[in-house]
């Protein structure tokens, strides 16, 4: 029986993705999972997601934060910390936390680090809006 083009696509349970037409899996590359990994790691408040008490950086706890150099280094100590227990496949070179110069109100964080598994150096950087 030949599947309804106007359908939306099937999604597997859990939420598993699907092959496409030429039966090919599309998972991505293990440089973009380690940065999605890494976004959300910084997302998450630790608490929030069931049976994993201990994941997350929690960053949005430093919203309304003013934007000193002391609230920098707890930024800075805090992806560190959540990096080393919670994202394996990475090895930290350095987190830099500086402020953004067209915004008193905003830092801007950088990650440094390589993937584990091939040595390649990576980066991933994210603006944060302190408000402070």
């Amino acid at each position: 029986m030949a599947r309804d083009p106007s359908l939306s696509p099937p999604i597997g349970w859990p939420l598993l993705g699907v092959p496409d037409a030429n039966g090919q899996w599309n998972w991505p590359s293990l440089e973009r999972s380690v940065a999605e990994g890494l976004r959300k790691l910084l997302s998450v408040r630790p608490g929030e997601l069931l049976m994993h008490a201990d994941y997350g950086a929690g960053l949005q706890d430093f919203l309304h934060e003013p934007n000193t150099l002391a609230v920098r280094a707890r930024i800075k100590a805090r992806i560190e910390a959540a990096v080393a227990r919670d994202e394996l496949r990475v090895a930290l070179d350095r987190v830099e936390v500086r402020e953004d110069a067209a915004d008193a109100a905003a830092v801007r964080v950088e990650l440094h680090y390589r993937l584990r598994r091939s040595g390649e150096p990576q980066q991933l950087a994210l603006a944060m809006n302190l408000g402070g």
